[in-house]
């Protein structure tokens, strides 16, 4: 790639979709186009790179795309991506479409994918967007917010008919391999117990959660398991079912519900800043870097890092649940 400053930037999402991925998009075509820089948009992710979906963004290209939730670039997640070969190829139609530089928007394994081109020479700068928030080297990833207001939405639904009934609900959230959304929603929905993958518990347990929840008067009982717990949710519903705990269960999977809806304020404002950082880290020769929310500020984090690492659920949110849930 070249040296000085880009004419030509491509920006594309990759991997599972979040809320707030829109914002992010625009905010870059937006930073880029405020320095004269021309931003090709490439469709469904890595795929889109080995096929050279590649389509022209200007600044009204993506009006009206700030409260829309999902992706106007759609996306996927690539396997050929993996393979030395597709990555060439990749780079070869970047180099053919005149593609100076490129933004990806995505989960751990699109930062993968990003630093991979780094390596190659390619000069990239990755987004952290993610509703599992399991990517190490930011405080947030883009969709976590939104994520977490819609599972707080559709718990407190599910208490009010869990009081009306006398039933203890069990409800899974996504997290397969780390539990941040079942911990805070387990905070903010005062939930009797979470369970979470990096804590292993068994089915004897949370039976005794929900006995003694009974057994304090509760009208109700709130359980929520991620889905990467190391007892899963149908299991135990069944293994409830046979004992003497005093409520009846009940199972909700959120599933991909929590992918979809209108970002919030929050994560509009946070996938705006994150946009228009790497946009300008791009323009100025930045390379091999993610943008990352440390505190109040937005800083660069190298990509051999973030993807040598991973984040897990706060143990001390963790056993705040714990104390809450008296």
């Amino acid at each position: 790639m070249l040296n000085e400053k880009p004419a030509t930037i491509g920006v594309m999402t990759s991997g599972g979709d979040s809320p707030g991925m829109n914002p992010c998009i625009r905010a870059v075509v937006r930073t880029a186009s405020a320095n004269n820089v021309q931003v090709l948009g490439i469709m469904d992710g890595y795929e889109g790179l080995i096929n050279a979906e590649f389509r022209p963004l200007g600044v009204r290209d993506v009006g009206g795309i700030l409260q829309r939730g999902g992706t106007i670039l759609q996306t996927q997640r690539s396997l050929r991506f993996h393979e030395k070969r597709y990555q060439r190829e990749a780079i070869r139609n970047m180099n053919s479409a005149g593609m100076d530089g490129l933004i990806v928007i995505g989960g751990e394994g699109s930062l993968k994918g990003a630093h991979a081109l780094a390596e190659q020479d390619v000069r990239v700068v990755a987004v952290p967007a993610s509703i599992d928030n399991d990517i190490w080297g930011t405080n947030m990833a883009i969709g976590v917010d939104t994520a977490m207001n819609t599972i707080m939405e559709a718990v407190d639904k599910l208490r009010d008919t869990a009081s009306s009934h006398s039933r203890a609900f069990l409800i899974e959230t996504m997290g397969r391999g780390c539990g941040y959304l079942a911990v805070m929603a387990g905070i903010v929905c005062g939930a009797e117990m979470v369970l979470i993958p990096e804590v292993p518990v068994t089915v004897e347990e949370v039976a005794k959660a929900v006995d003694e929840a009974y057994m304090r008067g509760k009208k109700h009982c709130i359980i929520i398991v991620a889905e990467g717990a190391s007892v899963k949710v149908s299991d135990l519903a069944k293994a409830l079912d046979d004992m003497d705990v005093g409520f009846t269960t009940r199972v909700t999977i959120l599933g991909h519900i929590q992918r979809g809806g209108s970002p919030t304020a929050f994560e509009r404002m946070l996938a705006s800043r994150l946009g228009i950082k790497a946009a300008e880290a791009l323009l100025a020769g930045e390379s091999d870097v993610m943008v990352g929310l440390h505190g109040r500020d937005i800083e660069l984090v190298s990509l051999a890092d973030v993807t040598a690492k991973s984040r897990q659920a706060s143990m001390l949110y963790y056993e705040m649940a714990r104390m809450l849930a008296r």
